[in-house]
């Protein structure tokens, strides 16, 4: 990274409690092996304060800038994301369906002078992120919408129970709801050799409350997440503000780009890149989406 950039992202990070172009210096190695120890125990790792608090309104403003960006859109789902009237069993979880009335903000639509957008791109950040997952190497997504992307959970909505596609997620709250729009999980309720779906049904069903746990986010804190194996959802968001929260989308390998139907039904759109790379993924598990 050069110069300049390294510069720019240290205006934004808190780098005293995070100093990422200090590999070496003791606060960036505690707050990696903080990080790895949460993921590790507990699937789920919030690092508080990331961002500097002089700039938590700029994040904040920005966000809502873009977010009458989003595409909007009601849906009966369930938390497989998967053809709702599949012929399934009767006790199968993704016969419980839900209506996910959240909506997303692409990339292409995230201009690149946001806080957002410059902490995606860094090199430093990436380097950090990697390290905190464990991974030898991330890599930006190569799809055009989904690499970055602004979730968006208005007044009365949620975003109901689900699974990620990427292992880990990386995610930023950038604005705060009045009241609730509350952060639920189960920590490794799958795993990549088991579904569980027992306890996946009983978790919808209202009987798995010993299950869940919940993490109180605020804005400038960075998460980090299995989502591939963790059950989690947004509680409904209630007061006047709607929740906005970035998500930092990465790979363990280059070149990911998603599929033409999972695209549509988040951005209501695709472009040629999606086209082009349409019956081409590849599966890192068997487990359903």
């Amino acid at each position: 990274m050069s110069e300049l950039g390294a510069r720019s992202l240290e205006q934004v990070v808190d780098t005293a409690r995070y100093p990422l172009s200090d590999p070496d210096s003791a606060a960036r190695q505690a707050a990696v092996r903080q990080a790895r120890h949460a993921l590790r125990q507990d699937g789920c790792s919030v690092l508080s304060g990331f961002i500097r608090s002089s700039r938590r309104d700029d994040l904040r403003r920005e966000g809502a800038e873009i977010a009458p960006l989003a595409h909007y859109d009601v849906e009966l789902v369930n938390v497989y994301n998967t053809d709702t009237n599949a012929v399934l069993p009767d006790d199968h979880p993704a016969r419980t369906t839900m209506t996910r009335g959240n909506a997303f903000v692409a990339r292409d639509n995230i201009p690149q002078r946001c806080i957002i957008q410059r902490l995606y791109t860094s090199p430093l950040f990436q380097r950090f992120v990697a390290d905190c997952v464990e991974l030898p190497e991330i890599h930006e997504l190569a799809d055009p919408l989904a690499g970055l992307c602004l979730n968006v959970v208005r007044p009365g909505m949620d975003h109901p129970w689900h699974f990620d596609t990427n292992e880990f997620a990386v995610s930023m709250l950038t604005q705060q709801p009045e009241a609730d729009g509350i952060f639920e999980y189960c920590p490794n309720i799958r795993s990549a050799q088991a579904e569980n779906f027992a306890d996946v049904r009983a978790v919808l069903d209202g009987r798995g409350e010993h299950l869940i746990r919940r993490r109180t986010l605020r804005p400038g804190d960075l998460q980090l997440f299995k989502g591939r194996f963790s059950l989690h959802r947004v509680t409904t968001v209630q007061g006047r503000a709607a929740r906005h929260s970035a998500i930092f989308a990465y790979s363990e390998r280059p070149g990911v780009i998603g599929s033409v139907a999972r695209t549509k039904q988040i951005f209501g759109r695709v472009l040629p890149e999606h086209l082009a790379a349409e019956g081409r993924e590849v599966r890192g598990d068997q487990l359903l989406d």
